[in-house]
């Protein structure tokens, strides 16, 4: 399995807050070890390999995770929670969770 974490970076260099969050939370937990590439979308260019994964896999929110199986086959995760549950089998909060993928819809999200 292969994971990749894409993350939008702002015109003005910055990252958007979601994303960093989530980064902030993988550090928290110990899990940034578990991805093996870090993938930028950035605004500055549109041609950046994070746009283009967001394109080919038709997602349309930041940040979000790209896993690889071992047979070829792919799950695209957009909720971060989700992500630890069902990929990393962490235990997650039920409560945390719920509250993540209601946030997962709201207007404020950065959107690629």
């Amino acid at each position: 399995m292969k994971i990749t974490f894409v993350r939008k970076v702002k015109a003005d260099g910055t990252d958007c807050q979601k994303c960093q969050d989530v980064i902030d939370q993988m550090a928290k937990h110990d899990q940034l070890k578990h991805l093996d590439r870090f993938v930028t979308a950035d605004e500055r260019d549109e041609t950046s390999e994070g746009f283009m994964l967001a394109a080919k896999y038709n997602v349309t929110r930041a940040p979000f995770f790209v896993v690889e199986y071992d047979d070829g086959s792919h799950k695209i995760y957009t909720v971060y929670l989700k992500f630890v549950k069902e990929v990393l089998e962490e235990q997650t909060d039920k409560k945390a969770e719920l509250q993540d993928t209601l946030n997962s819809m709201s207007e404020d999200l950065d959107f690629i």
